[in-house]
């Protein structure tokens, strides 16, 4: 019997069994006479419920609820002083773009305006393969060691018995690893509760490097700014949507790339030689400082435009994979422990949620040809027909006859080696938490923050660190903020009715610096 059309299909579809086969009736099922048991060679019934029972993939660990559309990246400035990159070597060079943004902390079902700090992954597709920019909305995090991230993020989703959030194991953290008071600061401003996805800034964070063929490199963080300007909701709006609309960023998104309201963002780049980050204040290879623009400019390589919602959420954006280690030549990972231990987490994740062959999606598949040795497994869409899997005399390895940074060159070995000295006591500097790690927080509270913002703070924080239970939890955060400025710390005691608390005890900011050169303590 002929098969029926979908109803209400756009595209007139005819309704199929998944092999193709057209259906009758979709909601059909074949039974041993008119009143009997269903029949097991039903193949369209028992290929349905057992789809059905498989719909659910895992779903990401963090940035679990997140939002997505397709546009492109534009190169608009030439830098190729700084790097070797074919995607930056002429004005005007285009490539498909693919953006995620994301809350961190949430599961898929939680509000999109929940105070916390924003995903704002990005997926070039160049000609030299994909780059992928896993950013956040905040230019700094709240660790710089990795083996800190997973007890950190069980602090911030839900108590093991209560299966609740809890604030005392929210703040517990905090308060123990002070080194994250800069990210604090700026979580708990307005700017924790951005206006939406698509209104809000991207920052790499991490230190990468910009390599050039001669085997010189530059290291550089990137930012991602919104042309608008970034929005904040307050902690009442913020709230107030959470309840009547979570899904309001994904809303929002969606919206205005409708009305041809194309949301965009200029990309630009800091740099600094190895030289300037042997004197620099701070560790170059630091997660939880930013790099002041007076002294490191920002300087504009291109524009990234997202024009084009996708027709497939599940397809485009639920198994868009980003990692910081799809990158493509001459722009490399710096020795960040973070951002290294990023490199393997992100992928190992994506083989979990998606399978061996992730890369093999079409959202996430190259627009170039992938030739290696890696075969078979499931989901396998491109499995490189008759060439060897092995390194063939047939098939010799080349690249494109380029020298350099991938085939050797003229390096100055002599002083790479006496900056991979430099980087082993950067290294150690990253154990220690010094006066240091107060210093850019407390310009944030005093010469940024205006007393607006400083009351909104106040707020929000007591409204949280007001529900600890633990006294001592709340006295040791009180310290933390004492350390940073001790009107803060007063403030917020006197929002949650705690006496005032002496600033937290930290070592000297030299003993930051002597560790990083190598200098032994007196």
């Amino acid at each position: 019997m002929p098969s029926q059309q979908v109803f209400n299909s756009k595209d007139g579809a005819t309704y199929t069994t998944s092999n193709g086969a057209p259906v009758s009736e979709p909601y059909a099922a074949q039974r041993v006479g008119q009143l009997g048991p269903l029949l097991l060679q039903d193949f369209h019934h028992i290929d349905l419920l057992a789809h059905f029972d498989r719909e659910r993939i895992p779903e990401r660990v963090v940035h679990a609820k997140g939002a997505g559309a397709h546009g492109y990246f534009e190169v608009t400035h030439d830098i190729s002083d700084v790097t070797s990159a074919t995607l930056f070597k002429s004005v005007g060079t285009k490539c498909q773009a693919t953006v995620r943004f994301s809350t961190v902390g949430g599961e898929s079902g939680s509000p999109d305006t929940a105070r916390d700090p924003r995903g704002f992954a990005i997926k070039l597709k160049t000609e030299e393969g994909n780059l992928d920019w896993v950013f956040n909305n905040t230019p700094v995090f709240f660790i710089r060691d990795p083996a800190k991230f997973p007890h950190f993020i069980h602090t911030q989703k839900r108590d093991p018995q209560t299966h609740l959030k809890d604030a005392d194991m929210f703040w517990d953290y905090l308060s123990q690893n002070p080194e994250s008071i800069h990210q604090v600061m700026i979580l708990f401003s307005d700017r924790g509760t951005p206006d939406g996805y698509h209104q809000e800034h991207g920052y790499s964070g991490h230190t990468y490097k910009l390599t050039s063929e001669d085997g010189s490199f530059v290291y550089t963080q990137i930012h991602v700014r919104a042309d608008g300007g970034f929005k904040t909701l307050t902690n009442e709006e913020a709230g107030k949507l959470a309840g009547e609309n979570p899904d309001y960023g994904i809303q929002g998104l969606f919206n205005s790339i409708e009305a041809g309201k194309f949301p965009s963002w200029t990309v630009y780049i800091q740099t600094m030689t190895p030289d300037q980050a042997e004197k620099f204040r701070y560790n170059v290879l630091d997660l939880t400082k930013v790099w002041p623009h007076g002294e490191f400019p920002l300087r504009p390589i291109g524009k990234l435009v997202l024009n084009v919602n996708v027709q497939n959420y599940f397809a485009e954006i639920e198994q868009a994979a980003f990692s910081p280690s799809h990158t493509v030549p001459y722009i490399e990972p710096s020795a960040d422990p973070v951002l290294q231990s990023r490199l393997f987490s992100y992928p190992d994740t994506h083989r979990h949620r998606l399978g061996v062959n992730y890369q093999q999606l079409p959202v996430n598949a190259p627009v170039v040809p992938v030739a290696n040795f890696q075969r078979d497994g499931p989901a396998t869409y491109n499995n490189q027909g008759a060439r060897p899997n092995y390194q063939s005399t047939i098939a010799p390895l080349s690249y494109n006859g380029k020298k350099g940074a991938i085939d050797g060159g003229a390096r100055d070995q002599e002083r790479e080696a006496k900056h991979e000295n430099w980087v082993a006591g950067a290294y150690r500097d990253l154990s220690v938490v010094t006066e240091l790690d107060f210093e850019q927080p407390r310009a944030l509270w005093s010469k940024v923050f205006d007393e607006t913002a400083k009351a909104h703070y106040v707020s929000n924080v007591a409204g949280h660190l007001g529900g600890v239970k633990s006294a001592e939890i709340k006295a040791r955060q009180l310290s933390v903020f004492a350390a940073v400025d001790q009107g803060l710390s007063d403030r917020i005691a006197k929002a949650i009715g705690h006496p005032s608390v002496s600033p937290l005890k930290v070592r000297p900011a030299s003993e930051a610096i002597r560790f990083r050169h190598g200098i032994k303590h007196a």
